[in-house]
């Protein structure tokens, strides 16, 4: 299992369709919350004050994280930073 810190910010164009702009954030709601449920999206944080989060991944390869990353429907609005994480060999418990 491989984790991966990842940080999402989100600038979606202000002329943007109303209509268009609810069904993208509706849509990227729900696989966010698949993903979550299946534990792939470990954790999932606001960064307070901007359209921005912090999350971790939990999947099998970059690939894997690459393509659920392409499949958000935010994606194109999006600039994203990853950082691969391992454990520390000071921290007292480990992540799976």
């Amino acid at each position: 299992m491989h984790l991966y810190h990842v940080r999402m910010d989100v600038d979606i164009p202000r002329d943007l369709d109303d209509a268009v702009r609810a069904d993208i954030v509706a849509r990227e709601k729900k696989y966010s919350q698949e993903l979550q449920r299946s534990g792939k999206w470990v954790h999932i944080w606001r960064i307070v004050g901007q359209y921005s989060n912090i999350s971790v991944f939990a999947v099998d390869s970059p690939a894997e994280l690459h393509e659920i990353l392409w499949n958000l429907p935010l994606f194109p609005y999006m600039t994203i930073d990853i950082l691969p994480l391992t454990a520390h060999p000071s921290a007292i418990e480990q992540a799976a």
